[in-house]
């Protein structure tokens, strides 16, 4: 029965794999499949006794935690990102002044491309703020 595998495939998508992760969602499956089994005994349709059995089986909240959620494994990288963007950025600009002044010494061009470059640590700092 496809539709119980994918159902129970969407459940665990974000629960990280192992040996009794798998067990757990056979076991599952079987479970699915037995009650769907089940209420087509009692005259119910295949489509209908799937839904049913679906729905009744209800949330896995308190066993994703059990085996451990990726998404509270997640490292918050924000700090990282906002560190990266503003040594990226005096580099970047770096980079302008001295093609600025080692090319087109005459010229000071090296202010627009900086207002464009700006954006990047700018945007990664409220990212930060909105974060924490």
């Amino acid at each position: 029965m496809k539709k119980i595998n994918d159902h129970v495939e969407e459940l665990f998508k974000d629960v990280s794999y192992s040996e009794e992760t798998e067990a757990i969602k056979l076991e599952i499956t079987q479970n699915l499949e037995e009650k769907v089994w089940d209420l087509m005994e009692q005259g119910k349709s295949e489509e209908d006794a799937i839904n049913k059995a679906i729905v009744d089986f209800g949330d896995i909240g308190d066993l994703k935690q059990e085996l451990g959620n990726k998404k509270t494994d997640k490292k918050d990288l924000t700090k990282l990102n906002l560190g990266f963007s503003i040594w990226g950025s005096l580099l970047i600009i770096c980079l302008f002044i001295f093609i600025n002044f080692y090319y087109t010494p005459h010229t000071i061009w090296f202010v627009y491309p900086t207002f464009c470059v700006l954006w990047w640590p700018l945007s990664m700092y409220f990212y930060w703020l909105r974060k924490n």
